[in-house]
């Protein structure tokens, strides 16, 4: 129930992940107590005074605060180098400006994800950098700029795009991106051949940054170490008092893993149902020819 946004009356017109999502634990219990009390769109300021669209009014008003978002520009960059691309700069892989004649600018942060920014922020200095030295080539001026409307159509399909909120990624997928780009992206299929516990952390555990330095460039030998302990360094500071007794094992830990596991088979394979692909079309009437 706390989490029914339809029960507060917040529930968006988009899609889930459509946008950045909010998290805040304290807003469902300050709206019962009555701390946030929330109402429909401004319809006009009068003095002091606050109306509604609902009709309703608000006197005596101290504070208006405008959460209206950032107007993104460069206007110290020449405006060729800079272009636009739909509502947001036209950067290849939101790093590079794909119509300099040679890469000596690369923009680092300048991003929006699903995820924490720093992560991808380091990804794309680390790959900057590696083009930087000479180490990586960029494609042509006409492959980038290709790029670049390719990946402008694709997030305003998938995500709600404006002027405010120019763009989006998602998360592992630009992380993977980047990390193929300098072959810093672990290979799930030779880690399970060679090292089945750690290719299960990385498949179903949290995606960190620790997992971009198990090979190529930058490679960290104490990476693997790191991914099997991340999620004790979460844990840790809730652990205030010793406990005896086996502290591993949870019921409820477990029920929930299998429940995820269960609501994701579920899912993929109703999805698979309803959209077979053709290999396994072709793969089912091999097994079982249709008589005529």
């Amino acid at each position: 129930m706390v989490y029914d946004h339809t029960m507060y009356a917040l529930k968006p017109k988009h899609r889930l992940f459509s946008q950045i999502p909010v998290i805040n634990d304290e807003l469902p219990s300050k709206i019962m107590t009555g701390g946030v009390v929330l109402k429909p769109n401004i319809q006009q300021i009068r003095g002091s005074s606050v109306i509604f669209e609902d009709g309703s009014v608000i006197e005596k008003v101290d504070v208006i605060v405008f959460a209206t978002g950032y107007n993104y520009g460069f206007p110290f960059m020449p405006p060729d180098v800079m272009h636009k691309s739909g509502h947001r700069v036209g950067l290849y892989k939101h790093v590079f400006p794909p119509t300099l004649e040679h890469p000596t600018l690369a923009v680092v942060g300048f991003i929006h994800g699903l995820g924490a920014i720093m992560p991808m922020a380091e990804m794309q200095a680390r790959w900057a950098t590696r083009v930087f030295i000479g180490h990586k080539k960029l494609p042509s001026k006409q492959t980038m700029l290709k790029a670049v409307d390719s990946d402008t159509k694709n997030m305003e399909k998938n995500y709600i795009t404006s002027k405010l909120v120019p763009l989006q990624v998602d998360f592992v997928s630009y992380m993977d991106d980047l990390a193929g780009e300098m072959g810093a992206r672990p290979s799930l299929a030779w880690l399970f051949l060679t090292d089945y516990p750690l290719f299960k952390k990385v498949l179903w555990g949290p995606v960190t940054a620790y997992q971009y330095r198990l090979t190529g460039p930058g490679k960290w030998s104490g990476a693997r170490q790191a991914i099997f302990t991340q999620l004790d360094r979460v844990f840790q500071p809730f652990k205030t008092r010793k406990v005896e007794g086996n502290q591993d094992f949870s019921v409820a830990g477990h029920f929930l893993k299998f429940s995820i596991a269960a609501v994701v088979g579920g899912g993929a394979g109703y999805y698979l149902y309803l959209h077979p692909p053709s290999c396994l079309t072709s793969l089912l009437n091999t097994l079982h020819p249709q008589s005529a």
